[in-house]
């Protein structure tokens, strides 16, 4: 029997650039839809996110070859009543996200994990999943999306 959850979980993961490992398998488990903001690596990434939700993604600047031709660019989701734009870069973005109706933008590349609001938009990094890159933490992030509205977090993949 299928019951309705009062809240819906978003998993957001970035830059993994070819390696997924347990543990970020381990905490997207639970998610409803997963947002993949690019640098993806390879489609056994894809594939195994996959397993766990629906999967969508967007083409990174390190993403090539044929498989990542069928990645678009830019991809609008729509999670609940919100209306997501996920996009690798986000100096790349060319919307204005107020006249387009979304409430959030996701975004990856620059693998530091950060969430800031301009123009009533939510700015959502998750860091990358990624391997280690100078002192920069590897992280995913996770957004709650309820009635009373919406949780972001981050999950540190380096800790047990």
């Amino acid at each position: 029997m299928e019951h309705k959850r009062e809240k819906m979980i978003i998993g957001v993961i970035s830059d993994t650039h070819g390696r997924m490992t347990n543990r970020a398998l381990k905490a997207l488990q639970g998610s409803d839809l997963i947002i993949h903001a690019g640098d993806i690596g390879n489609l056994g990434v894809l594939d195994a996110l996959n397993r766990i939700a629906p999967v969508y993604g967007v083409r990174g600047n390190t993403d090539m070859g044929i498989w990542a031709q069928a990645l678009p660019m830019t991809q609008m989701v729509e999670a609940g009543d919100k209306l997501i734009y996920v996009i690798h870069n986000i100096a790349m973005l060319d919307i204005d996200p107020k006249a387009a109706g979304v409430d959030i933008v996701i975004y990856g590349h620059s693998h530091v994990p950060k969430k800031d609001q301009r123009g009533g938009i939510i700015y959502f990094n998750p860091g990358s999943a990624g391997p280690k890159r100078f002192t920069l933490p590897i992280s995913l992030g996770r957004i709650g999306l309820e009635e009373k509205g919406l949780e972001f977090q981050w999950v540190d993949l380096e800790k047990e």
